[in-house]
């Protein structure tokens, strides 16, 4: 039985989201980065055949759009297809701004190759004060056709607005839908302090909504993934917490191999098995030469690990942490 063993891309390659394109591979996506010390790259794309075997391919946007071409804060992707064409959803910190409170911004960006280069539409979606409007994950409501974008962060809850038919807008009139609320306390272990980096899945009529939380990043790193699930894709969700009326909802933490995992993705390989992929710390080589102080110069690697649904919630069959020794492979068209 072919195996393979965590990470799966052992370089910096921060809030992945991963897509299977026409093409046959698997292309991810990735946080900006100093490549390797040298390069640096605003949003980074990899390469796969089998989910497991990474080619980094550089640079998704070469090309900074005009309102932010002076800083480097370009955050947490993810890519969409529709009828051929590519959409970039990331974050981004704007040029100086007159307003003092002036934070990251909701943006996007079209490509018709999944590699890019993809070019911004020219104007933000959203901004706001602090790092409130960032994460953002497009999501198509099979049920109602609706063309939705989660995101959220900034210790405010997660966040759900319909998208224009254009994808590059939202759909005038409608509303912004509040679906998770922090948590707030003093207690450093307490995953929900924080929440962001969304990711919604429709399985068995669930629409799971998995999520990340406290602290990405530092020498200070505490974060795990969370989940909640509704019967529609607006809510209302449910917290695994609330569900077992006691605990937390995270059903991904760190251990002695791996510190502060979080910030998945999900996808289904050929057998219909959902797989985790997400960022991690290892001990072993936890900074390196980063471009963002506010990130800690933590050196987040991309791990895959495999889920299961029991009893209506999802789990990792490896248990609620990352693996370290070798797996089964997941099961892909190209075997």
């Amino acid at each position: 039985m072919s195996t393979y063993q965590n990470p799966i891309l052992d370089d910096d390659f921060a809030d992945p989201t991963i897509i299977l394109a026409p093409d046959g591979y698997y292309y991810a996506y990735g946080t900006q980065t100093k490549w390797r010390g040298t390069l640096i790259l605003s949003i980074q794309v990899a390469r796969s055949p089998d989910l497991v075997t990474w080619q980094h391919l550089g640079d998704a946007l070469p090309e900074k759009p005009v309102w932010a071409d002076a800083t480097q804060k370009f955050w947490a992707p993810h890519v969409s297809c529709h009828e051929g064409l590519y959409y970039l959803y990331y974050s981004a910190k704007p040029n100086l701004s007159p307003e003092p409170d002036h934070g990251l911004c909701l943006a996007v960006a079209v490509a018709d190759n999944p590699a890019g280069p993809f070019r911004d539409v020219g104007q933000p979606l959203q901004c706001g004060p602090g790092f409130v409007h960032i994460d953002p994950m497009a999501f198509d409501d099979p049920a109602t056709g609706k063309r939705l974008l989660y995101w959220g962060s900034g210790f405010g809850p997660l966040m759900v607005r319909e998208l224009a038919p254009d994808r590059v807008s939202f759909l005038p009139g409608s509303e912004v839908l509040e679906l998770v609320q922090p948590v707030p306390n003093d207690d450093p272990a307490n995953y929900q302090r924080l929440v962001e980096g969304s990711w919604v899945v429709l399985r068995d009529d669930w629409y799971y909504l998995f999520y990340s939380g406290n602290n990405c990043c530092g020498p200070d790193a505490h974060y795990g993934v969370m989940v909640a699930r509704a019967r529609h894709a607006t809510g209302p969700f449910e917290t695994l917490a609330s569900f077992l009326g006691h605990g937390h909802s995270t059903i991904l933490e760190g251990n002695a191999d791996w510190h502060a995992p979080g910030h998945n993705c999900v996808i289904r390989d050929a057998a219909g098995h959902d797989w985790l992929a997400y960022h991690a710390i290892d001990p072993q080589q936890p900074t390196f030469d980063a471009i963002d102080a506010d990130q800690g110069y933590s050196r987040r690697v991309m791990l895959l690990d495999r889920l299961e649904y029991v009893d209506g919630w999802p789990r990792l069959v490896t248990g609620g942490t990352p693996s370290r020794t070798p797996q089964p492979v997941p099961v892909t068209e190209r075997q």
